[in-house]
């Protein structure tokens, strides 16, 4: 990770990285509803179909409900549906905005997420609410993939985000869960850190970047 320019700013992942997922329940919950199939548009690292449009940002909250409800049959409310999707996300350990709040003082601080409506501005905004916090406050600017039309791993995401930061990919380091975003990151030149599971990331506090 050891290079000769000085990290200035860390690129956090979001689902998987700071906020805890799961995958299993979130699917069961689809199941009940009678979206049999779901395990074919749903992944730890990536989504398909119009679960992955949703994520550009090419349908809208009330399409992606409408989809939910044609691949059912049902006639399933949006409250039903949004809270279905809603459990892939659980909670923020403190211990993650803990840390975050420290690196803060050392580091321009970014997140760079594939996400959707839902899961930020619901499921997000309610969790960082238990601590009185929000994004904005914990990071000094946020890359969403519905607000950009484009989703990890392609270098368009990573390409606006240096554009717009006006940084060099060697003074960032780049914190992943998933295996294709660091490796594209990597040939962007980005320094990055594939993050275990469950993993603390208090190294970030002790180690000299």
């Amino acid at each position: 990770m050891k290079q000769n320019n000085k990290i200035t700013t860390l690129i956090f992942d979001f689902g998987g990285v700071l906020i805890n997922l799961d995958m299993a329940q979130c699917m069961e919950r689809f199941r009940q509803l009678g979206f049999e199939d779901i395990g074919q548009y749903i992944g730890m690292f990536g989504q398909q179909d119009f679960f992955l449009q949703y994520e550009k940002g090419e349908i809208d909250t009330a399409r992606f409900r409408d989809e939910i409800r044609r691949h059912t049959g049902r006639a399933n409310s949006d409250e039903e549906i949004e809270e279905a999707w809603g459990t892939f996300l659980l909670d923020i350990p403190h211990e993650k905005i803990d840390l975050l709040q420290q690196l803060k003082k050392r580091y321009r601080l970014l997140l760079l997420s594939n996400t959707n409506p839902i899961h930020i501005e619901q499921n997000a905004r309610k969790e960082l609410a238990r601590y009185g916090l929000t994004l904005s406050s914990l990071f000094d600017s946020c890359y969403l993939s519905y607000r950009m039309g484009v989703t990890k791993p392609n270098p368009a995401i990573f390409e606006a985000l240096l554009e717009n930061e006006h940084l060099q990919p060697d003074e960032c380091l780049f914190l992943d869960d998933g295996a294709k975003n660091i490796e594209q990151a990597a040939r962007l030149r980005f320094r990055t850190y594939l993050v275990k599971p469950q993993e603390d990331l208090s190294f970030l506090l002790t180690t000299d970047l």
